[in-house]
């Protein structure tokens, strides 16, 4: 047998019986003397290397090729740490049986190959700490970010100037978004304030407005004697209603009179004077036999006393009696609102009962002009918004956010969609004391007939072009007449102001006050001349 066999055999023998093995020691000392003497050294070299290598290195020499042993490695699932540290107790017997096999083996003239030392891994569990930590560095937390979201809106760190300011609303004017700063409060009809703090998607105090405005707002309904529709004068059958407002209140068809009271009407209005005074549209009310208001608060309607009314201007004025107060809505000046501001509208559109809708001015000066059978309404002036208006506003409120009305709602474009019309109180304050006690409404003119150029009449008078207004007639004893001005004169302008159309010229005519002077340029057999005159009342000659 070869000495590589002889080498690895006293590890095969050690696994052997004590009786086997004391026979093979024997039998190997017989044997191997042979060998001992050719390989004592290097064995014993073997040896004497384990001999030195120390313990706590964890490393073992081999006897026959010198080669390092790997490492064994315990695992374990969780957090764990590994260290030089020995085994414990559970581990000590194979460690004791693998030292008495060595020694066993030295006793018997083998060189064993020392044991390696087994680098252990241990789990050290985490210590628990208290539960404050985690509490109290959270409500740190808290109380820091509470500060400094109050500095930083008391310093005004994340918005501009601008956007900080509020409305504030001069007295008797309408509101003005940006103007003043936060918390600024307006006058409302109760007396009480209206906060206009900004948002910056919209206002936050529309509520407050419906709530301290919407008792001011009542519903107007009508009642007319039932009249043949041969004779055509249900005041629904006109265009003016059929355009704007549809067929939703028609009378019923009748083919004979009757004195019984009908429904004929439904529109809003609002107190404007605490003793029982309402305002409202004309044609709310125009034709009515009977005219009945609901107040809110109130479990009966009253009925309603018309005073005076402006069928141009599309106004008219209500009276009833109470025991008391009413509440009102202060009116404000539409000619400091602004095209984008914001409005509100309350009315009692298709019965619906304070209805409020909120939307922006779209524009101002707008004209529109609608016919009936009784003439044709030529607005002008008007507030357009994107508020919804429907059926049953009329008469109704468009108030600003300082909770002032700055228009009456009138008509609505039933051809396309948020497009609303009011009448302005810059009309309605100059007339509405002749309307409260009935007195008809003034209506400046100078009593002239106008008519826009045409080219053939301007190439007869010796004009270059078509601007301006010709004079066609000239109403007698009129402002016009006492002041010499004569037919075919070309009026092209007022107050150094130049009017290139009738339509333009008739209504700067209109916005002076009755009693007012207004200077005219005047073409008169081509020489331009000036005449001055004395706006007239247009109720005081009968004149339509």
């Amino acid at each position: 047998m070869d000495d590589k066999n002889n080498v690895n055999r006293p590890y095969d023998d050690f696994f052997r019986r004590p009786e086997e093995r004391s026979g093979l020691n024997g039998r190997a000392g017989e044997e191997g003397s042979g060998a001992a003497d050719g390989g004592a050294d290097a064995f014993g070299g073997a040896a004497e290397a384990g001999k030195g290598l120390s313990a706590a290195s964890g490393g073992t020499a081999d006897a026959a090729g010198g080669t390092a042993a790997k490492p064994v490695y315990y695992y374990s699932y969780g957090p764990f740490r590994s260290g030089g540290t020995d085994r414990d107790a559970s581990d000590a017997e194979p460690v004791i049986r693998r030292e008495a096999a060595a020694a066993e083996r030295n006793d018997a003239g083998m060189v064993a190959r020392p044991a390696p030392a087994v680098r252990t891994w241990t789990v050290r569990e985490r210590r628990r700490g208290s539960w404050w930590g985690p509490v109290a560095a959270f409500l740190a937390g808290i109380l820091l970010t509470g500060s400094l979201m109050i500095a930083s809106d008391r310093l005004n760190l994340f918005t501009g100037s601008d956007q900080a300011l509020a409305q504030s609303p001069s007295a008797g004017g309408a509101a003005n978004p940006g103007a003043a700063p936060e918390g600024s409060t307006a006058a409302a009809s109760s007396g009480g304030t209206v906060s206009n703090a900004v948002d910056v998607v919209r206002p936050n105090n529309i509520a407050k407005i419906v709530e301290q405005s919407s008792p001011a707002v009542v519903k107007i309904e009508t009642y007319a004697k039932t009249r043949s529709r041969a004779g055509g004068n249900s005041l629904f059958d006109d265009p003016f209603f059929r355009q704007f407002f549809g067929d939703s209140y028609r009378i019923p068809t009748e083919n004979e009179d009757s004195q019984q009271l009908r429904p004929s009407g439904l529109g809003s209005g609002f107190f404007f004077d605490k003793e029982g005074y309402i305002l409202t549209n004309q044609h709310v009310v125009g034709g009515a036999d009977k005219i009945m208001v609901t107040v809110l608060g109130y479990k009966e309607p009253f009925e309603a006393e018309m005073l005076g009314s402006s069928y141009d201007l599309d106004l008219a004025v209500l009276k009833i009696k109470g025991d008391k107060d009413f509440p009102t809505l202060p009116l404000g000046d539409s000619d400091t609102i602004n095209v984008g501001e914001w409005v509100v509208a309350i009315g009692n559109p298709n019965g619906f009962d304070h209805t409020v809708t909120v939307g922006v001015l779209s524009a101002k000066e707008r004209p529109i002009t609608i016919q009936d059978t009784e003439g044709t309404r030529q607005y002008q002036h008007l507030l357009q918004t994107d508020a919804s208006i429907n059926p049953g506003n009329s008469g109704g409120p468009l108030i600003n956010l300082a909770g002032e009305v700055i228009g009456i709602n009138t008509a609505v474009s039933t051809t396309a969609q948020g497009i609303g019309f009011a009448i302005p109180t810059s009309t309605i304050v100059g007339v509405l004391d002749n309307l409260k006690e009935n007195k008809p409404v003034p209506q400046p003119f100078i009593g002239a007939t106008l008519q826009d150029l045409t080219e053939t009449a301007a190439r007869q008078l010796g004009l270059k072009d078509t601007k301006g207004s010709v004079v066609v007639n000239i109403l007698y004893n009129s402002p016009a007449y006492k002041a010499d001005l004569r037919q075919y004169d070309v009026i092209v302008g007022m107050d150094g102001q130049k009017y290139d159309t009738t339509q333009d010229l008739i209504r700067a005519i209109q916005n002076k006050k009755v009693g007012e002077k207004a200077v005219l340029d005047v073409i008169r057999g081509g020489n331009q001349v000036q005449i001055t005159v004395e706006i007239g009342d247009k109720n005081d000659f009968n004149v339509q």
